[in-house]
């Protein structure tokens, strides 16, 4: 017997490569559950629950403590395929996931990436809707929605207006999910475009709408972290890719500016989850040939990379402080409490201090406001930009 193959055998499971194909559900679970049985020190794999048909919202952690959130360990996620016929980022979570665990200890980017940040990666969001559509599409097919026929991205509560919108079992899990992990930075992958698109999604005059936009409070922070992505994306940077499309001033819009929606899943993150998500769309094409799925890849791999990144600041340690919100709050507002992070070593000499926290307007308060921002629903956000952007 060849003991020399016969140790290879043992070893190729740990050293497969994932195939640029398309895989389906079973052939995705199959691959999630190998790379939790193979890297279990630093990944964790769970549903965070059922699509209408009964399949499974996979999320696989990747951390160095994946099982559970650690003070100052940030948490990050991924969210693809909420249309189930906008397949690039199904297949790019997968290699990202491949990407991470098979670096970790080798490549000191990825192995600093894994000891300060806990990931956490939905390949689908949408399961049925990708297993509906019958063969590859550039453009609409019943798989975009969910098996229900509800757009799962004007499916969520709306900051702007009632949303009436019977919610729907992959919509309630994933809101479920934001109440069970305080995430800081997000983005869900799309595609049938090629631009990063950052919130408000929806708005009302007071955001900017008379000017054809919707501004967040914290819209220098939004621009940044989409100018990120993109411009580390050969051809999203570019802007005009997509024929019979608009034109991006380098891969970046507002989404408001770009066209408004109601109930979509970036707004609901950054308004009731305090999470600043923003949206990729990766493909001119939302179901392009298997064969193209190496180049979008290579296009993306840096961005994803480097998006992840934002969400730590290398050199300081954790910096616990304590947050005052004023009993008699100014209706309609935020709080805002920026916090100055020493170095390492730097502790000890620095005094901590606690100014007031200043009161920063959100929005006016308007007839047209829903219910969904009335100071009794409303979230206060607590925006720590030293912390987490810097």
């Amino acid at each position: 017997m060849d003991f020399t193959c016969f140790w290879l055998g043992l070893l190729l499971p740990l050293a497969a490569t994932l195939d640029f194909s398309y895989h389906h559900q079973e052939e995705m679970e199959a691959f999630l559950k190998t790379v939790a049985q193979n890297y279990s020190p630093i990944t964790h794999l769970h549903s965070i629950g059922k699509s209408v048909r009964g399949r499974n919202l996979w999320v696989l952690v990747v951390g160095r403590f994946p099982k559970e959130h650690r003070i100052g360990i940030p948490e990050f996620k991924y969210v693809a395929n909420m249309h189930g016929d906008e397949t690039v980022g199904r297949e790019l979570m997968l290699h990202l996931i491949e990407y991470l665990v098979t670096g970790d200890g080798k490549d000191p980017e990825i192995t600093n990436l894994i000891n300060n940040t806990r990931i956490h990666i939905m390949p689908s969001m949408n399961p049925d809707g990708f297993e509906a559509v019958k063969k590859p599409d550039c453009f609409y097919s019943n798989g975009r929605e969910n098996y229900n026929e509800y757009d799962l991205n004007r499916n969520f509560p709306d900051a702007f207006e009632f949303n009436n919108a019977t919610r729907q079992p992959e919509t309630m899990a994933v809101m479920k999910w934001l109440k069970t992990e305080s995430f800081v930075l997000s983005a869900n992958l799309h595609g049938g475009a090629l631009v990063a698109s950052y919130p408000f999604d929806n708005g009302v005059p007071a955001t900017g709408t008379l000017h054809s936009r919707s501004l967040t409070p914290d819209d220098d922070v939004f621009q940044y972290l989409a100018h990120t992505y993109a411009s580390r994306n050969p051809n999203m940077k570019k802007g005009d890719q997509c024929k019979n499309k608009m034109n991006f001033p380098n891969g970046v819009t507002n989404g408001y500016s770009w066209y408004p929606l109601q109930g979509g899943m970036q707004d609901y993150n950054y308004v009731w989850a305090q999470c600043f998500e923003i949206t990729l769309e990766l493909s001119c094409c939302k179901y392009p040939r298997e064969e193209k799925l190496p180049f979008f890849w290579n296009d993306n791999k840096a961005s994803l990379i480097e998006y992840m990144k934002q969400v730590t600041v290398p050199g300081h340690s954790p910096y616990l402080t304590k947050v005052i919100i004023p009993e008699k709050s100014q209706t309609f507002s935020a709080l805002k409490k920026d916090i100055l992070l020493p170095f390492q070593g730097q502790l000890d000499s620095i005094q901590a201090s606690n100014p007031p926290c200043p009161m920063i307007p959100l929005y006016k308060e308007l007839p047209s406001h829903s219910a969904a921002t009335k100071p009794s629903l409303f979230l206060f956000l607590v925006t720590f930009l030293h912390i987490f952007f810097k």
